[in-house]
């Protein structure tokens, strides 16, 4: 890896003062001549450092004063509206999956430049030493971990552990209450399966996450799209004049914080009134807990929906998949009053799952390593997040509107002008840079204005340039522009 120049180096220095506080709005540099006294450079080096800091917005050139620090570009790009609390569409059978096949067959079609598309961190992000480290020392142990069948029911130190932690957000579960499935995706899946049949209406959020659809459409049901606000989630208005508008709906799913795509986070009044709102009207909650833990100052975690549930009526999901170990595909789900029903679909369908991955995952949550883990990582996502916002609003055009979340892996970019996101990743495809399109987060249109960005890749050089381009390209797409790729093949 090459080591970046000394002016972007000693840049970076004073950029992560700015983002730390220590240098704040106002403040002045030292002058040039400073610079070179305090790190031993040349004029020329410490005009290099203050120009890099300017180019990219942090710092401004006042005539004869020197350099001031600026508020940065992100802060002044325009927020995403709040959708109106109006009724939503009529439900209907989900029909996602041959948008989501194409965008797969097209994404693999060559091996992307810069890729966006995802919401997944690098792996360097994940403790894969300790894992292996915990791997190695079961197997000395526990030798046969690998050979003999998986119980049903077990105690392993994963469940002990989803148990232990719980009471950190307000719920009170015994370790026989979680049960550990392949990712939030199977308990989502089991969820649904217990609370509802082929032909019933399940409210989801709108936009939402593309998976959910597809266990939708898979399943047979009718999902019915409830507008969902950037800053606090799911609207609970709309969804109440959903239920006096279409009647019975059987379940309602949620991700209450860092909603995907939008990074919202619902407050807890919120989330009671939505407990509530469910209970009086007999309709399942899921809650899809994935994120929480990637929440800025999460160390006072925000309390799970099902911290206020009494009856049973909460169905409470959650991963590892974004916080500790991507390649183990491992999450839970507690099912109140569904428990055993949902205990019975998870055998019928995957039987157990193995036993040597949730042993390690589970006695490293409950060391003291994995609060350290997820200090770290949220400090690289913020990081990783801030520098991201920074470039698009640096290089997209003027009137793109930008969600900037308090935590999390992706940023929810509109497009200026209602341009088509589809006609833009048709462009950057052929550049081999890719994100995900609004149209994938919904069944109707209303997105296609909209693109996902990750933010879970260390920003580098190469970011930075797929962000530039990619801003030229939305550009050049809005103006009808002739097409010319610019990055060599």
């Amino acid at each position: 890896m090459e080591t970046a120049p000394l002016y972007r180096q000693l840049a970076d220095r004073y950029l992560d003062a700015i983002r730390a506080g220590t240098l704040r709005t106002g403040d002045k540099l030292p002058s040039l001549r400073s610079l070179m006294r305090l790190h031993g450079i040349s004029l020329s080096t410490a005009l290099q450092l203050c120009r890099t800091l300017e180019s990219d917005g942090w710092v401004e050139a006042r005539d004869r004063s020197g350099y001031f620090v600026q508020r940065p570009r992100r802060l002044v790009i325009a927020s995403m509206e709040e959708p109106a609390a109006v009724a939503p569409d009529p439900a209907q059978f989900v029909g996602i999956h041959a948008k989501v096949s194409d965008f797969v067959s097209r994404r693999r079609q060559g091996e992307a430049r810069v890729d966006f598309s995802t919401a997944r961190g690098a792996p360097d992000l994940y403790p894969a030493a300790a894992l292996r480290s915990a791997m190695v020392r079961l197997l000395r142990q526990q030798p046969m971990l690998l050979t003999r069948a998986a119980p049903s029911r077990d105690s392993s130190p994963m469940r002990e552990a989803v148990a232990r932690r719980g009471l950190r957000v307000g719920m009170a579960l015994a370790p026989e209450d979680v049960l550990v499935t392949h990712g939030c995706i199977e308990a989502l899946n089991l969820a649904l399966r217990a609370v509802a049949q082929p032909g019933d209406t399940v409210a989801v959020e709108s936009p939402t996450f593309y998976g959910l659809l597809q266990v939708l459409e898979s399943l047979g049901m009718r999902a019915l799209e409830i507008p969902t606000s950037p800053q606090t989630g799911l609207s609970i208005e709309a969804l109440e004049m959903a239920i006096e508008a279409y009647g019975r709906i059987k379940a309602v799913v949620v991700v209450p914080h860092l909603q995907n795509p939008l990074g919202s986070v619902m407050p807890d009044a919120h989330k009671q009134r939505l407990v509530a709102l469910c209970e009086r009207h007999a309709i399942a909650l899921i809650e899809d807990d994935t994120y929480s833990e990637l929440l800025d100052g999460a160390e006072t975690p925000p309390r799970a929906i099902k911290s206020w549930d009494r009856s049973g009526n909460v169905i409470h999901c959650a991963s590892l998949h974004k916080i500790l170990a991507p390649g183990l595909r491992l999450g839970w789900i507690s099912a109140g009053r569904w428990q055993g029903r949902v205990e019975m679909l998870k055998y019928a369908q995957t039987r157990s799952t193995e036993e040597l991955g949730q042993w390690a995952a589970g006695e490293f949550m409950a060391s003291s390593a994995y609060d350290r883990h997820l200090r770290r990582l949220r400090e690289k996502l913020a990081h990783q997040r801030a520098c991201t916002a920074d470039a698009i609003a640096a290089h997209f055009p003027p009137g793109t509107r930008l969600n900037l979340p308090p935590g999390g892996l992706q940023l929810w970019v509109e497009l200026p002008e209602r341009l088509s996101s589809a006609t833009v990743f048709d462009a950057a495809l052929r550049e081999r840079i890719l994100f995900a399109p609004g149209t994938l987060f919904s069944n109707s249109s209303r997105f296609d204005h909209y693109l996902r960005i990750n933010c879970g890749w260390p920003f580098d050089e190469a970011i930075e340039a797929g962000l530039r381009r990619l801003g030229e390209i939305v550009a050049a797409c809005g103006e009808q522009a002739p097409y010319r790729p610019r990055l060599a093949a």
